[in-house]
């Protein structure tokens, strides 16, 4: 309480005297203030109340004043007032405005103070620059961190700006890669069945002209039997007896029926029939999808959610870990903090399996997350925070839960396979090997959540594998 009490008197008495340093209780017309002491002496040797730091400046000022007169005597000068010179004067009493009042907050000379500033709080005009300055420098401190923030976004924007650009041009050329790969597929199957058609339209023209030739010959023979028994018509009935057995005989072997043979066509249907079915059973060879419960619902990586120490393969389905940062603007959507990556679609109701190649991974990491996970802060990585997986880390098998103990396994799953069901708020974790299960999560799911992928291994990637395209029809 006394300290207290003893702080306010120090405040109420003011700054110290400007001549030797203690306190005074004396205010003196120019707004300083001066202890007995000091202000005794000034009487003392000037005669008259003064104070000692501007009386100092005036001599100061005086002395100035004289040497530039020296100087430049007898040379025309300018008499041009200083920027702001009008300004140091009382426009009411013409006197110096050597006081500033903290309460109207404006300069006044010492006969305004008298006037109408006698019960407000005044300081000199140093003092208040003084403290006014202290206020800038916080201002100024503040504007120059924000412009330093300011020119950090914007530096990360013009990054984005680059990096839009580059995977313009990178998603451009892996899209027509694939297109061509698609492309060539389709040309190839084209060519193999017009190659089918001209092979089986060669082989039966072959057998047709064949039939034509043997049909040409055979109508050449009746002919020839036409016109034998057109002449053993006109011949003697004596001869006509004699030959007509013979004549008969020759007739019948020339009227043999000529055989029909079937498949003499080109076989349309087995070209055209079902054709775009047959060709995309086919395709099923060059892509690469996973199977959720019937659906075809591919399971990709968001590049654009990758930490920098994590490289996503063109086609989304890999990633490995590199000690090397790579050059990647700071989007909203990126990690910052861990070494993980998310899915592009996020997965709601229904259920959903994936399965992710982990090999000779050291410390990989499994599961779903949440799209509302911090990305550039650390955070408490348990289903509290809205991220439910499992991995291998230090050698032991564990669950991000709180109080798991390490996960026992018979042999080292090669594969993990991953299974949501989002209604029942079920999410599995199993050797698809021989379906081993290695851990269960039961929480309800309100959200869509996305698949995580972590990797800090540098030697061997994780891959999501392709699953089965499933084709229905209704």
């Amino acid at each position: 309480m006394n300290e207290g009490v003893r702080e306010t008197e120090e405040e109420r008495a003011g700054p110290p005297c400007p001549g030797c340093g203690g306190r005074g209780p004396r205010d003196l017309p120019c707004g300083h203030r001066l202890c007995p002491p000091c202000l005794e002496l000034c009487e003392r040797e000037l005669g008259e109340t003064a104070c000692t730091v501007c009386y100092g400046r005036d001599v100061l000022g005086g002395l100035v004043e004289g040497l530039l007169e020296s100087l430049f005597q007898g040379q025309p000068r300018r008499d041009a007032p200083r920027p702001g010179r009008g300004r140091e004067v009382c426009p009411l009493h013409g006197e110096r405005l050597t006081l500033f009042c903290l309460q109207d907050e404006e300069p006044v000379c010492p006969l305004c103070r008298a006037a109408g500033h006698q019960e407000h709080r005044c300081a000199s005009t140093e003092e208040a620059a003084q403290d006014y300055k202290r206020e800038l420098r916080t201002v100024l401190k503040a504007l120059e961190e924000k412009l330093e923030a300011r020119n950090t976004a914007k530096q990360t924007c013009d990054e984005m700006a680059e990096h839009i650009k580059s995977q313009s041009l990178q998603t451009e050329r892996l899209a027509k890669e694939e297109f061509e790969k698609l492309h060539q597929f389709l040309r190839d199957e084209e060519a193999a069945l017009v190659a089918a058609l001209k092979e089986e339209e060669e082989e039966k023209s072959q057998k047709i002209r064949e039939r034509i030739e043997k049909m040409a010959g055979e109508i050449a023979s009746l002919s020839d039997a036409i016109k034998m028994v057109e002449e053993e018509l006109e011949a003697e009935d004596l001869a006509l007896l004699q030959n007509f057995k013979t004549t008969v005989e020759r007739a019948r072997c020339t009227q043999q029926e000529s055989e029909k043979a079937a498949g003499t066509l080109i076989d349309v249907a087995r070209h055209l029939g079902s054709l775009k079915h047959r060709v995309w059973e086919k395709m099923q060879e060059v892509t690469q999808y996973s199977e959720s419960r019937g659906r075809v619902s591919p399971v990709v990586l968001d590049p654009n959610t990758a930490d920098v120490c994590l490289v996503v393969s063109d086609d989304l389905t890999a990633v490995r870990y590199t000690e090397d940062d790579q050059r990647l603007p700071d989007n909203a959507e990126r990690f910052g903090y861990y070494e993980c990556v998310l899915g592009a679609e996020g997965l709601g109701s229904g259920r959903h399996a994936w399965d992710v190649e982990v090999g000779e991974s050291t410390e990989w990491a499994l599961g779903v997350a949440e799209g509302t996970v911090p990305r550039k802060e650390w955070f408490p990585m348990s289903p509290e925070t809205g991220l439910w997986s499992i991995g291998l880390y230090a050698g032991e098998y564990r669950a991000r839960a709180p109080v798991c103990p390490p996960i026992a396994v018979k042999r080292t799953p090669r594969r993990v396979r991953v299974q949501l069901d989002w209604d029942r708020g079920r999410l599995t974790f199993s050797d698809p090997s021989d379906n081993a299960l290695l851990y269960r999560f039961q929480h309800r799911f309100t959200d869509k959540v996305y698949p995580y992928v972590s990797n800090t291994s540098k030697h061997h990637p994780l891959r999501i594998l392709p699953g089965r395209v499933s084709v229905i029809a209704e």
